[in-house]
């Protein structure tokens, strides 16, 4: 059975000014999701936000908080963003030495565990902790801002990845640059999970938003 197809809204693309209220809006306007993009300005050349503001939005949704942490290291934060109120915690394949080490620790605490690929590092970089995942999420920009360019190579990665994977219950996900243009050509390859940022939180409103997200929706169900 095709696993499910998830729409996971990006908050960086959110006003911050009303962040919880986002939130609330983009969950009612259909997201399965909600996707939270931690940075540090060290791994990435951006800083975003932490624990704080998770705990302080967590309320704002009762969907599934999809932590993906763009920093390193990792380990010594993976407890604080678990305790904000992150159900799956991704981790970078490059963020750090002992990636079944960071692995290891979000699933003690009881979340979903993740591993991130930017769009140079290889699949073969997570061979060997396929049996911890939850989720593998490929980078189809580098990472670090929003509305950046869909690089079409990854694709192929994406179906690859796909084949690695075989029958495991392993979500695979990508973030960067999705639209109802976009969306189809990696869900064709194997992903079922669509990280969107400018795509989804253009035009400001409910109504705007649930468009939009149909739009990716039936665009990418279409070829499934």
């Amino acid at each position: 059975m095709p696993r499910d197809l998830i729409i996971a809204p990006s908050i960086l693309s959110a006003d911050f000014a009303r962040l919880g209220e986002e939130v609330a809006t983009v969950d009612a306007a259909g997201a399965d999701w909600i996707h939270l993009d931690p940075m540090d300005g060290h791994f990435v050349p951006n800083i975003t936000f932490g624990p704080p503001v998770i705990k302080a939005i967590r309320g704002s949704s009762k969907k599934l908080f999809d932590c993906h942490l763009m920093i390193a290291p990792a380990d010594p934060y993976i407890a604080a963003f678990s305790e904000a109120g992150a159900d799956l915690i991704t981790v970078h394949a490059e963020a750090g030495p002992h990636l079944d080490r960071s692995l290891q620790t979000i699933r003690a605490l009881g979340k979903k565990a993740g591993v991130s690929l930017n769009p140079a590092t290889p699949e073969s970089a997570i061979e060997y902790v396929l049996d911890r995942l939850d989720l593998i999420l490929i980078m189809t920009i580098n990472p670090g801002f929003g509305g950046q360019a869909f690089i079409p190579s990854v694709v192929e990665k994406v179906r690859r990845v796909k084949a690695l994977v075989g029958n495991r219950p392993i979500d695979i996900e990508i973030d960067g640059g999705i639209t109802p243009e976009t969306a189809p050509l990696v869900v064709a390859a194997g992903a079922n999970v669509l990280v969107a940022g400018s795509a989804v939180f253009k035009g400001g409103s409910k109504e705007a938003y649930a468009k939009n997200i149909a739009a990716i929706r039936a665009a990418a169900e279409a070829v499934r």
